[in-house]
């Protein structure tokens, strides 16, 4: 029975000495306890060396992938006939079975085995001492480590943070020396500043005009493609303000508008450049966020494996760390978004919504890094399939704030009330339409309802008064008793009147005015009893009327106030 063993410097072949002692897998472990015990036990039969370093990583991956390897292979048919290989990896086992019809073994006590020679290798090894086993192991374990990492230089983040802070300071040089080109320029033909806006445009002219005497002669049409600003740009040469310059002034500046063009010639290839590798290295990123603000979130980051580890919240706000902590410091509102605000989607998005897009966005945006760091694929897949959810969503916020804006507050407008009205199939209504009612108009101050009551009311008062102001035709004893009958009566009702509540008032005051016409038919039927009692008893009236005449004048008095005071 042979053992195959796996080292940094190759493989080595064990022949077991004493089949039996496997049999005791609990007790195996002290046979390995010192050199010479090992050596009673398993001998070294042949061993395999790795020529470099690039054989033994090739032969130690497809160790790793249960593969036997074509050196191995050929070491195995070599010194393996008829015999029984114990490995670590069934998996390979099988393979060996397969390929070069070996019977293999694999079970605890072949693992035990192991154990044990990886304990006494060096002592069982002869030639392979420590001090050489120690290096070759870290040097493999380096190796393997950058395969399992699948390591590329194209997968190299670096170039990404250095182009992206190049693009940046080429930006801030190209404004800075355009601007000069035109303040420079300025003094000789003011009037271009505001005929050509675009700087590269601006320094072409000024490269191929120099003096503005040359403007008429020229012919614009390549740099500018509007017809009509190159009409102006002529008609201004003519007529500019500017000052006078030589030769040697123009030459300057013709030498900086070199370097104007040079600069955006080469930001432009460097665009190209960097676009290229964010489509390399975090191809799901490019297509969510863009080139730029994918590059400006890696540099921010310090690497993409960085902003892997970052949640989505951190995401948001990068870039806004100033902002968030003044926010935190003021107990103020905390900012909403960073960097990631530039992404075309949040710019699409309406300023109540951006808040929300740039939350969906920045946890897209983490599980697309994270994709892009760690995962096995190089294709954009899940960062088309975001940028697609999210394009929805915006649509779906959108559509939604409009119906709000349009109907009702829940976004629906409220027609139901109609459809009750309208004909099944068609669109007429079965209600007629209502006309307008000129008779329900009403002018304030003269309502033709109340003029016959205030007519009535006034036509009421005058006979009052003319009744009580007209003199008495009837006997003076007749006349005495029935004014006192009628002022009991009004004492009575005056009585009466103090005790209503005060907005009753209106009311007893359209009473006594009918009770006042109806006192006269009273009186006159109590007057006529009263004579037939009065003749017969003559002596008695001339004694009352000696007895009320006194207080005749008092009732008087109190009739006349009364009557005032109504």
């Amino acid at each position: 029975m042979l053992v195959l063993f796996e080292t940094p410097a190759g493989f080595a072949l064990f022949k077991v000495l004493d089949e039996g002692k496997l049999d005791k897998v609990e007790d195996l472990w002290k046979e390995f306890t010192t050199s010479e015990s090992a050596r009673r036990v398993v001998e070294l039969k042949a061993f395999n060396k790795f020529e470099n370093t690039s054989d033994a990583l090739s032969a130690a991956t497809l160790i790793i992938d249960s593969k036997p390897s074509k050196s191995l292979r050929k070491f195995l048919q070599k010194h393996c006939e008829g015999e029984t290989l114990a490995v670590a990896d069934s998996k390979l086992g099988n393979a060996i079975k397969e390929k070069l019809k070996i019977d293999c073994l694999h079970n605890s006590a072949v693992m035990e085995l192991m154990r044990g020679l990886r304990n006494q290798l060096t002592e069982l090894i002869t030639g392979l001492g420590a001090q050489d086993l120690g290096p070759m192991s870290l040097g493999l374990s380096h190796s393997l480590s950058r395969y399992k990492l699948k390591f590329s230089p194209e997968k190299v983040d670096t170039m990404i943070i250095q182009a992206i802070g190049l693009l940046d300071d080429l930006d801030k040089e190209l404004n800075t020396y355009a601007m000069r080109v035109r303040e420079w320029y300025g003094w000789h033909f003011p009037e271009l500043t505001k005929i050509v806006t675009d700087n590269i445009q601006y320094a072409k002219v000024v490269k191929m005009m120099g003096n503005r005497a040359n403007a008429v002669k020229l012919d614009f049409s390549e740099i500018l493609s509007d017809e009509d600003v190159e009409t102006q740009l002529k008609e201004a040469a003519v007529i500019s303000m500017g000052t006078e310059v030589n030769d040697l002034d123009l030459l300057n500046i013709r030498e900086l508008c070199d370097q104007v063009l040079a600069l955006s010639e080469y930001r432009a290839q460097l665009y190209e450049y960097l676009k290229s590798r964010m489509n390399t290295i975090a191809p799901n990123l490019t297509a969510l966020v863009g080139e730029l603000v994918g590059a400006r979130l890696i540099a921010h980051g310090g690497s993409l494996l960085n902003l892997a580890k970052q949640p989505g919240s951190t995401i948001q706000i990068l870039g806004a760390e100033k902002a968030l902590f003044r926010a935190l410091k003021t107990k103020h509102s905390t900012p909403k978004y960073g960097l990631i605000y530039h992404a075309s989607l949040i710019g699409k998005a309406s300023q109540k919504h951006k808040g929300k897009i740039s939350r969906s966005l920045a946890a897209k945006t983490a599980l697309a890094i994270r994709y892009d760091a760690l995962g096995d694929g190089e294709d954009n897949s899940i960062g088309t399939e975001s940028r697609l959810k999210l394009e929805t969503r915006l649509q779906v916020l959108e559509k939604t704030e409009f119906g709000k804006s349009a109907g009702s507050a829940k976004g629906k407008p409220k027609i139901e009330a109609y459809e009750k009205d309208r004909k099944k199939g068609a669109g007429a209504l079965i209600t007629p339409a209502k006309t307008y009612n000129a008779a329900a108009d009403v002018v304030l101050g003269q309502s033709t309802e109340e003029t016959p009551k205030k007519s009535e009311l006034a036509s009421k008062k005058r006979k009052h008064h003319d009744a009580e102001a007209a003199p008495p035709t009837k006997p003076t004893a007749e006349a005495i008793e029935e004014d006192g009958d009628q002022e009991r009566k009004k004492k009575k009702k005056s009585k009466e009147t103090e005790e209503t509540p005060a907005a009753d008032a209106d009311g007893e005051k359209k009473k006594k005015s009918k009770e006042s016409e109806e006192e006269p038919a009273v009186a006159a039927a109590e007057g006529e009893k009263k004579k037939k009692k009065k003749k017969s008893d003559a002596d008695g009236e001339d004694v009352a009327m000696q007895t009320e005449e006194p207080g005749k004048k008092d009732k008087k008095k109190k009739k006349k106030k009364h009557a005032d005071d109504e």
